[in-house]
């Protein structure tokens, strides 16, 4: 009998949440629950490249939503294609034991350019005028087109930003469907990525992030149906914790102290902008860590950062150099120093210290410019388009390494795979590749 298995990712699920989500439950009724201890940073692209590679940052390059290029003095936010995972993924291993076996990714981050058979994944066209227009790439590259005509685009401003909301998921588990019915690809990755909006926007506890959990479980019902009639033999669903999503009352700003340290510089265009070359220190903010890179890896000046930051509120831990091996962080890609928050504290990518001379883009919604992550794109005003520069309104975050309960995720799965009761998302990759 073929073996079909189904991998969902979904960033914020709890334990606790599954009382919220009756078919989810269904989904996976008479399998196992693992708890789920995400490595640090437990942020989207590390998470997942964990999970495809079964290895940690220093070994796959992953090691942010973003990468620095210091010989260009270039910062790459979301838009990485699959080659910067330096390892092996699963449907490269699938291959590799049988070659017969097929698999699909739908919407991991670095999916454009992987060796799975099918892939969907967002790829708007960038306009000079600065306009996108609507498409995804897919393998086959023609099948955009058929699921364009049953479903219409990609709903991409409801895939991130101040209007995201089911309808980004209920198109990914649409047209997965879809992609099985058609193709059958015995492994299948799918990210669900609903829950992440409303717990970061207003914490992982509020009214909006309940009713994320219902909305969520009612496409997951219906994509249940779809896979079922799909496939002629059984499918083992797996559901996976990407992250777990804690609350904040604080908010630290590294560049704003790098800046006042006279490490930071910055240059006036359209604002003040970072100014990349010149700075001694800067640092690329991902939720709840980020890295700073030093000029020229200088001793002396990592170790003027790692005073600045060992004396700061929000901040549990500095690591410089070799101290990152602690966590898997002692790759290239690293910055020399990596501040990690207290699990009740993010970090914001501002250096202005007055807002009237914010870069433009910092009142935007706008991912790729923005050399840092900016949940507060979340809570943007729609009365005149513009983001608000407080920090403050964000109530959720995630990435901080796991210390507590409240941090750890789970694994839920419909078969007894004999998984032990508590396992590490570098575990995934093996636990997928043992049944085949």
């Amino acid at each position: 009998m073929q073996k079909n298995v189904v991998l969902l990712t979904i960033p914020g699920l709890r334990d606790k949440d599954l009382e919220q989500m009756p078919n989810l439950k269904s989904l996976v009724a008479g399998g196992q629950k693992s708890t789920l201890e995400n490595s640090f940073p437990a942020v989207t692209w590390p998470a997942q490249a964990n999970m495809l590679t079964g290895k940690l940052p220093n070994e796959h390059g992953v090691t942010a939503n973003g990468f620095f290029w210091r010989e260009d003095n270039k910062v790459e936010m979301w838009t990485a294609w699959n080659e910067k995972i330096q390892e092996p993924q699963i449907w490269d291993l699938l291959h590799q034991k049988d070659d017969s076996i097929t698999s699909a990714a739908w919407f991991p981050m670095l999916s454009k350019g992987c060796g799975a058979d099918y892939v969907c994944m967002p790829a708007p066209i960038h306009q000079p005028d600065g306009s996108e227009d609507l498409w995804c790439y897919t393998k086959p590259q023609e099948f955009y087109g058929d699921l364009l005509a049953e479903f219409g685009h990609f709903p991409l401003k409801h895939f991130w930003g101040p209007i995201a909301n089911i309808k980004s998921t209920k198109w990914i588990l649409e047209s997965a469907g879809a992609c099985a019915q058609r193709f059958h690809p015995n492994f299948f990755y799918i990210y669900l990525p609903h829950l992440d909006y409303a717990a970061q926007k207003m914490g992982p506890d509020s009214d909006l992030a309940i009713a994320a959990l219902s909305e969520l479980d009612g496409v997951i019902g219906e994509m249940k149906t779809t896979f079922e009639k799909a496939y002629e033999s059984p499918i083992s669903w797996m559901v996976v914790s990407e992250y777990v999503i804690t609350e904040v009352d604080h908010v630290s700003y590294p560049n704003r102290l790098l800046r006042e340290a006279g490490m930071l510089k910055v240059i006036e265009n359209d604002g003040e902008q970072l100014d990349f070359a010149e700075s001694d220190a800067w640092a690329l903010v991902d939720h709840q860590f980020s890295h700073v890179f030093v000029k020229d890896a200088d001793v002396a000046k990592i170790q003027k950062v790692k005073d600045l930051f060992s004396r700061q509120s929000g901040i549990s831990e500095v690591l410089v150099l070799d101290e990152r091996e602690k966590y898997g962080m002692n790759h290239e890609r690293s910055g020399e120093v990596v501040l990690i928050s207290e699990p009740n504290s993010w970090q914001a990518y501002y250096w202005w210290l007055d807002d009237s001379k914010a870069p433009g883009f910092a009142r935007t919604v706008d991912i790729h410019r923005k050399p840092g992550y900016d949940p507060v794109e979340l809570h943007l005003d729609m009365s005149n388009m513009s983001t608000p520069l407080d920090a403050t309104l964000i109530k959720g975050s995630h990435g901080a390494p796991v210390s507590n309960d409240s941090q750890r995720g789970i694994l839920l799965t419909s078969n007894d795979l004999a998984i032990p009761d508590s396992i590490r998302d570098i575990d995934i990759c093996d636990i997928v590749l043992k049944q085949f």
